[in-house]
This record gives structure tokens, C-alpha cells and sequence, in this order.
């Protein structure tokens, strides 16, 4: 059954991305389809997957991080605006049947992604 999961890491305090704000679109006809919104757990992850099932299809999907209300709370001095405040992340998923992984690793200043397992 495939699923599609995420977590995020905050590579500046070397720890995970605990009360991050995330919410996953679908893209269809360049139109932007809100599926879920939610929050990371004290793990830098989501408690359920995102999408799995017959919830998970092929196409274009989009994860928002809410990394700029994240790096304030935590008590970060960010300047106005921030560098980075949401961080978009396209991405497809071609087989439905995969396990999609989609981790964030941010700093107030840069970020990176990868297909992880």
C-alpha cells in the first residue's frame, strides 16, 4: 500500500521540527487543492501519513512548511521579511503503490529535500 510521509528536521539547532505547520495540496489544472493541514508532533513528524491507500494517486502534489512562524516561536530574530518563510516543495508521485518520504531539513537561511525511504 503506498503512502506518502514526511518530517522535518531544524538543521540550525540540530534538533527536530516539533509544532511546524504543514499543509499539502494536490495540483490539478495549475489550481492548487488544499487535501490537509496539520502540525508536527515532538518528532518533527506527522502522527498518520499524509496519504496512503486509495487516498494516494499519482500526480502533482505540493507540501507548505510554515518554516518562518516555526523559526519566531522558537525564538529566532528573523529580519523583516524573512529569508525564508514558505517553503514550497513540488513534487509527483508517479506509482501510488510507493512509499513517498518527503523530509524537510531548514534553517532561518536554506533548506534541502530528498526522496527518503
Amino acid at each position: 500500500m503506498g503512502r506518502l510521509t514526511t518530517h522535518v528536521l531544524d538543521t540550525a539547532a540540530g534538533i527536530p521540527g516539533q509544532g511546524m505547520s504543514i499543509a499539502l495540496h494536490k495540483i490539478v489544472n495549475n489550481q492548487r487543492e488544499t487535501l490537509k493541514r496539520l502540525v508536527t508532533n515532538h518528532d518533527g513528524r506527522c502522527d498518520a501519513p499524509l496519504l496512503e491507500g486509495d487516498a494516494l494517486v499519482p500526480g502533482v502534489y505540493e507540501l507548505e512548511f510554515g518554516a518562518g512562524d516555526y523559526f519566531r516561536a522558537q525564538g529566532v530574530t528573523l529580519p523583516d521579511p524573512a529569508f525564508l518563510d514558505v517553503v514550497t516543495l513540488r513534487f509527483g508521485i508517479a506509482d501510488a503503490a510507493a512509499h513517498y518520504h518527503v523530509p524537510l531539513l531548514v534553517s532561518p537561511w536554506s533548506y534541502s529535500t530528498y526522496r527518503g525511504s
